[in-house]
């Protein structure tokens, strides 16, 4: 849950000599351009006229939680699928080093969860952060890719012990 207190300052923008029931207002941080017969209203995204505003974030139980705000940690196994195997394929540089995507498929066509695959991947990677990502959201370590390789037979010893502390942890 984020509470955001914010106080904004910003002009009113109206025609003079109009009835009050007929002056129409516009904030120039609201970011929105419209045109009423004798009345333009016009604004940019963020503060550009000169208002202030001052906004502080709190996110999850004491404020710097983000697994209890959703935004990291918050995925289960379920929540993963092809799609998130190929953009960790292309962000890690894989594409690239490969040449193409066969790897990628030929474990896809496994029938291995894709979560599995990410672990399977983020382990050859070394990528710590993701491993933890990945067992948090139930991923299991012993699943074998084709070649009877499990994400423990693709680390190095560092990330084999992380890999196990973590699941003992979790245990």
């Amino acid at each position: 849950m984020a509470s955001i207190p914010c106080i904004t300052h910003s002009p009113i923008t109206s025609i003079p000599n109009v009835s009050p029931s007929l002056r129409v207002s516009a904030s120039q941080f609201v970011g929105f351009r419209k045109r009423l017969g004798w009345v333009s209203l016009t604004s940019g995204i963020g503060p550009s006229n000169g208002s202030r505003a001052t906004c502080w974030f709190r996110f999850g139980k004491n404020g710097v939680d983000a697994e209890g705000a959703g935004i990291y940690g918050s995925q289960r196994r379920d929540d993963f699928d092809r799609d998130d195997v190929e953009q960790y394929f292309n962000y890690m540089g894989m594409l690239a080093v490969e040449g193409s995507y066969d790897k990628m498929e030929a474990l896809l066509s496994q029938n291995i969860h894709p979560v599995d695959i990410l672990l399977l991947l983020a382990a050859s990677e070394g990528d710590k952060p993701k491993i933890e990502e990945l067992l948090r959201a139930g991923a299991t370590y012993d699943v074998k890719d084709a070649d009877g390789r499990t994400a423990l037979d693709r680390a190095n010893d560092e990330i084999k012990d992380f890999i196990l502390n973590f699941s003992v942890q979790r245990a």
